[in-house]
């Protein structure tokens, strides 16, 4: 306590004595005006010295650009050389990129037949039909007409494109706990055209413009309760959409749901030379 007492006590001292001494006032003055003016000229000095170091820097910068464009016109030959060497691995990679794969990689969505090879000696089998009046019911018709014609035949899809769809079916079963079910498969050219006379609200696609036609698209929805859920105003059927999107897509299949017009029920296998317009 005692030297916490004389320390205030000297600096209140040395404070009062500045404020009204002229004579200790001055002394503190003129000692911060030596500091101040060995510090201005500190500084001064090292920025000469760093003004001077820059100026020596820039010159040995200059005469080595200087010396090596020199030996660049000297050598180009043995430069060029040197350079085309390092860009030939990296060039040649680039071109056979499409040629070779890394071991292990697939490509799902350019192998049509992978599925099934992945499947074989476990081929899916389709699920047992719905009853008919599930597709009729009030609700169904509003959102979907003419569904009740529509046709949910199997084996009318291409062998590859219904192996992806029916291990989509059964990721979102086991995995995600949604049961689905196929509501249109193949369509005829006739019905393609049927559904575009209704309007652009149902599909943009004429006849041989939609997957449907060549058995490589499928129309699905959920069934809970003994019912078809199709509405995207239910949140458990949008989040049932989005994870089969990302299912879809693992299977190699294009999803309806990231389309312009979104078609959320939509999946289709894109193949080379089949080439219709998106719905």
């Amino acid at each position: 306590m005692l030297p916490a007492v004389v320390i205030y006590f000297v600096l209140a001292c040395a404070l009062l004595g500045l404020v009204f001494l002229p004579e200790p006032r001055a002394w503190v003055a003129s000692r911060l005006g030596l500091l101040a003016g060995a510090t201005r000229a500190a500084v001064r000095q090292s920025t000469s010295r760093w003004q001077r170091g820059c100026d020596h820097t820039s010159r040995q910068a200059a005469a080595a650009a200087s010396a090596g464009v020199s030996w660049m016109r000297r050598r180009w030959p043995l430069w060029s050389a040197a350079v085309a060497l390092l860009l030939i691995p990296p060039t040649v990679v680039y071109l056979l990129r499409d040629r070779h794969q890394p071991e292990g990689y697939v490509d799902l969505a350019d192998n049509p037949t992978l599925v099934g090879q992945l499947l074989e000696g476990e081929q899916l089998v389709a699920p047992p039909a719905l009853p008919p009046e599930v597709f009729t019911t009030a609700e169904v018709q509003q959102s979907r007409p003419l569904l009740s014609s529509a046709d949910r035949k199997w084996e009318l899809l291409d062998h590859d494109f219904r192996q992806r769809l029916l291990m989509a079916f059964k990721i979102m079963k086991e995995q995600h706990g949604y049961d689905m079910a196929l509501l249109e498969g193949y369509r005829s050219p006739e019905r393609q055209a049927m559904l575009q006379n209704m309007g652009t609200h149902v599909t943009h696609a004429g006849p041989y413009q939609s997957y449907h036609q060549f058995g490589l698209a499928a129309d699905c929805a959920f069934y809970r309760n003994g019912k078809l859920v199709i509405s995207e105003r239910d949140p458990w059927a949008m989040r049932g959409y989005e994870l089969y999107g990302e299912v879809a897509a693992s299977l190699g299949l294009t999803w309806g749901g990231a389309w312009k017009m979104r078609d959320l029920g939509h999946v289709e296998l894109r193949r080379p030379g089949v080439k219709p317009r998106n719905q």
